[in-house]
């Protein structure tokens, strides 16, 4: 079944304005398509559109009749979408739009990120904006840009465009959670240089490690899954120690905000040590399979003969690099002590690139207290200074601070439970949301973020429920329906 079958999905006009948006390339940092997409939207339906200087999209609806009085509404969703796929996927994000297909109750894509983080949201927010039979009070639609590499778009958004009173960020990926708070985050990034020499080895290999689970960084931290430039490290390390070898390329993961789940190392030895190689790689894999057969089950490390390289690293950068890698944090550092379950800081070392004589290595820190957050950055740029590296920081972002008490948490807690029979779980997350970004120049706005079931976001498993999305469409709208009186 393909995008057709995704059209046919109940509601209608939510399924469709996915499909819609998925047909248009929309990577972060290069949403420009996507942005004019939006903009020829607004102004198809009549509606004021305003897109700021960041490349934000703000387009306004009055209420319906006999909503007037009722407090206006800012619904807000991202633009842009995590870009992964499997390496044996050929796949174009600039140029082609995600392939879609129905598994049964879910929706996924084929070898690819599926964009319902949070394609999902601007979804529902495109069908009450179209909507002409659905009562609601004054909505100011939000379309942020570039939320999953930095948040450029929130921190940038400029106070007094926005009047709403309420704020519903439809960013969160489980249907029973009313997510009141999140993590800041920080990127750190360590390159430098090395100079590299001629092999003194005669055989060189490829080692690919590969077919990791992945995730987000922030929701799937705490479930322990591998990191692949962690384990390529842990094996270069291993194989050092047995014998003698030469690396002359490291290469693993991409996005920061992605756990990594694939690494690549090329590496040079004397050819009397290929069945010990061999021996020690598949002593090595029979180890993680035990430690990883969980949450990693699909995991393989495999070896194959490489030309050789020019150049290899150094014999001391090899030493203080790996060693480097092997001490830096990553997954959990701290754990809250005041909201059971919630991590409260975090690593994850996203993506090492080392050749040619550069190495590069990112890093992304999360933490909902901004000083711990800060203190774990220091940690990773004294780990990274030992080996001589610059270490700079980009895209630092504030944490959202949980307001358990406000109107709009109670409402919709209550209504939760008054349409599920159950309560929701109202908690934070070690997520990046824009919450806590947008409330520095919008400090008055209640805001609270919920969301349909989406399993396996910024990962090629990533896929959205169609049972959940029309529970969370009718939570929705019920919602709006509620909002009192000014």
């Amino acid at each position: 079944m393909t995008n057709d079958a995704i059209r046919q999905l109940q509601p209608a006009a939510l399924w469709n304005y996915f499909a819609d948006l998925n047909a248009v390339p929309r990577p972060s940092k290069k949403e420009e398509r996507v942005i004019q997409f939006m903009k020829n939207f607004g102004e198809s339906l009549g509606l004021p559109v305003l897109v700021d200087d960041a490349g934000n999209v703000i387009i306004k609806k009055p209420a319906t009749p006999g909503m007037e009085n009722r407090e206006t509404v800012v619904l807000q969703s991202h633009l842009d979408m995590v870009h992964q796929k499997n390496a044996d996927t050929v796949f174009d994000f600039n140029t082609q739009g995600i392939e879609m297909w129905v598994d049964g109750d879910w929706v996924r894509a084929k070898g690819t990120t599926l964009g319902a983080d949070n394609g999902i949201g601007v979804a529902s927010i495109m069908s009450l904006l179209a909507a002409t039979d659905i009562p609601h009070p004054a909505l100011e639609a939000l379309f942020t840009i570039d939320e999953e590499t930095g948040m450029t778009g929130a921190l940038e958004l400029k106070g007094g465009l926005l009047n709403g009173k309420f704020m519903l960020n439809l960013d969160t990926e489980e249907d029973n959670e009313l997510t009141i708070g999140c993590a800041g985050g920080v990127d750190v990034t360590a390159t430098g240089n090395y100079v590299p020499v001629s092999p003194q080895f005669n055989s060189a290999f490829r080692i690919n490690l590969k077919g990791l689970t992945g995730g987000h960084s922030g929701m799937d931290i705490h479930k322990g899954r591998g990191n692949s430039n962690k384990l390529m490290n842990r094996l270069l390390i291993q194989l050092s120690a047995k014998m003698s070898i030469e690396i002359a390329g490291v290469e693993g993961g991409s996005l920061r905000n992605a756990i990594p789940r694939e690494s690549v190392a090329v590496i040079v030895t004397d050819k009397s040590n290929t069945q010990t190689l061999e021996s020690e790689i598949n002593q090595y894999l029979s180890i993680l399979k035990s430690e990883y057969h969980t949450t990693d089950p699909n995991l393989i490390v495999t070896i194959s003969p490489e030309a050789m390289p020019e150049s290899v690293f150094p014999s001391d950068f090899s030493f203080k690099l790996l060693r480097t890698v092997y001490a830096c944090p990553n997954g959990i550092y701290r754990m809250s002590p005041d909201i059971a379950g919630l991590v409260q800081t975090s690593n994850n070392i996203a993506r090492i690139e080392v050749k040619e004589g550069r190495y590069s290595i990112q890093c992304l820190t999360r933490s909902s207290v901004e000083s711990e957050k800060m203190d774990l950055k220091n940690a990773i740029t004294a780990a990274f200074e030992l080996l001589g590296a610059s270490v700079e920081y980009g895209g630092s972002y504030p944490g959202w601070a949980p307001l358990p008490s406000s109107p709009i948490v109670s409402l919709m807690s209550s209504l939760y439970t008054e349409m599920f029979n159950a309560p929701a779980h109202v908690n934070a997350c070690h997520a990046g949301l824009e919450c806590g970004i947008l409330g520095r120049n919008y400090p008055e706005m209640q805001m609270i973020s919920f969301g349909p079931n989406i399993h396996g976001a910024h990962s090629p498993d990533e896929r959205v429920q169609i049972s959940s999305v029309q529970k969370f469409w009718g939570y929705l709208l019920e919602t709006l329906n509620r909002i009192p009186e000014k």
